[in-house]
């Protein structure tokens, strides 16, 4: 069993423990409350809802198209030097990764931001080789120095403070304890820098793979990502399958909507479109590039037509800002890489339904993810047919189906049946609420979990159609 296996199961404790947190609390609140208000901002002037379709129309073109596209880049890609590898498990993925670094008798990797890489738990898989991996990006960086996992997909150490970051610093690398930003950055950066000339392969993540030219590209803020497919002699890019899109000028509309979905920007400081290994008469690049491109699960979800909205996702963490139940309990209570409304709908196929079928549950139901998607996933109307899933069965996977998964509790079944059959008969509907009604005091204190931060629902002394039918009484007798 796999460490996010492991940590999904313990989903209530974390959460728990992140309620009974006020810092936590704190943290996320601040930060999530100033990332809404970036996004309003970015937007203001522009016909989002326009852009809002056309990033969606261009996602679903390319996932119509999917298993064409994906060839098409490959040939695209071998044509210009970069070898392309096809895992169907993050296992395989990290082996192909493992051995390519083992051919050039790499001991030191330095990555790039890839949620791919942290889905595949490459870092701990590499160690357990023999090759030291180490993360780049300013926020992965900290989460490593800290021995934990990234809390948010696109700032991974967001639910830390600036107080909590120059102890970590001091403890791990010897920095002076300071409320500096400035410093603690560039502290970090003059470590980083030295590590970027040692390494021997660099690992990065894919944004958008173009298959009509053979583009990978890549959206950062640091820099760190291009000294990392740069430096190094051998690059290795990891992504994904649903990453692909058809056109070059389609990237054109999916970063407008990442980049001020994500982080309230208007355009990201460095946006890097590799297309091949250093050429004859360059004096940069690496001498070989490679591309990873990983199933785990996306073939699955690609076949069900409702399901497939998933994968439209451009990683952006708009959904994730601004859900209610994110912003209380952080990224780690769900114990899985990726959290909130996008990790609730796409966890569940990439490690089991039957392993995380608490995760849609954990949800308002507010609609406000899908409000806020730039590729318009209907979010909210997926976590509703996970929950039915997860009781009734899971149709992807045969095993979990209706008596071998998640089945409801004998009390709840009835209770349900009693519900449907009094609600299909008017008269038994009629009779049953009245002597409900005058039976109202006899009604327990508890009502399971719900009551635990509710008070329970009183019945009123007379049912609705008997207040209806007292107002339109009392209106004919004032106007008589």
């Amino acid at each position: 069993m796999t460490s996010q296996q492991e940590a999904v199961q313990e989903f209530h404790p974390r959460v728990h423990a992140a309620l009974g947190n006020p810092q936590i609390r704190n943290n996320f609140r601040k930060a999530m409350d100033g990332l809404m208000t970036k996004r309003s901002a970015a937007f203001e002037g522009m016909d989002l809802e326009a852009l809002r379709d056309l990033g969606a129309a261009v996602r679903l073109r390319a996932l119509s198209r999917l298993p064409e596209l994906l060839e098409q880049l490959e040939a695209n890609l071998q044509k210009q030097g970069i070898q392309v590898h096809w895992a169907e498990t993050g296992d395989q993925a990290c082996e192909i990764v493992r051995d390519i670094c083992q051919a050039r008798d790499a001991k030191k990797v330095i990555k790039g931001k890839s949620m791919v890489s942290e889905e595949m738990e490459l870092n701990h898989y590499l160690e357990e080789a023999g090759i030291e991996a180490l993360e780049s990006d300013l926020g992965e960086y900290l989460v490593q120095l800290a021995e934990e996992t990234p809390s948010h997909i696109i700032m991974p150490a967001i639910h830390k403070n600036t107080d909590e970051i120059s102890e970590l610093m001091h403890e791990k690398t010897g920095t002076h304890r300071s409320k500096d930003v400035d410093y603690l950055t560039a502290s970090a950066r003059q470590q980083l820098r030295e590590k970027f000339m040692q390494a021997d392969v660099g690992v990065s993540g894919v944004n958008f793979a173009v298959a009509e030219t053979g583009t990978l590209c890549l959206v950062e803020n640091e820099g760190n990502g291009r000294l990392t497919t740069t430096t190094p002699s051998c690059h290795i890019a990891v992504t994904g399958i649903e990453k692909v899109v058809e056109k070059l000028e389609d990237v054109t509309p999916l970063l407008a909507l990442l980049t001020r979905s994500a982080t309230g920007q208007h355009i990201t400081t460095y946006f890097n479109m590799i297309s091949s290994p250093r050429k004859a008469g360059e004096k940069d690049g690496p001498e070989e590039v490679h591309l990873v491109l990983v199933d785990s699960g996306r073939s699955k979800i690609y076949q069900d037509e409702e399901l497939l909205d998933t994968l439209r996702c451009i990683r952006c963490g708009a959904c994730m800002n601004h859900c209610p139940v994110y912003t209380r309990v952080g990224g780690h209570a769900y114990g899985t890489t990726y959290p909130g409304p996008i990790g609730k709908i796409l966890m569940p196929h990439l490690l089991g339904l039957e392993k995380t079928q608490d995760l849609p549950s954990a949800s308002t139901l507010c609609g406000a993810c899908g409000e806020v998607c730039p590729v318009k996933i209907p979010i909210p109307k997926l976590l509703q047919r996970l929950r039915q899933e997860a009781v009734d069965g899971d149709s992807l996977r045969p095993s979990v189906v209706a008596g071998h998964g998640i089945k409801r509790r004998k009390l709840e079944l009835l209770a349900w049946k009693g519900w449907t059959l009094m609600h299909a008969r008017p008269g038994l509907y009629r009779f049953s609420t009245r002597w409900m009604a005058r039976l109202r005091g006899l009604m327990p204190g508890k009502l399971g979990g719900w009551t635990d931060y509710r008070n329970p629902p009183r019945l009123a002394g007379k049912t609705l159609q008997q207040r209806l039918q007292e107002r339109q009484q009392q209106k004919t007798g004032g106007q008589s």
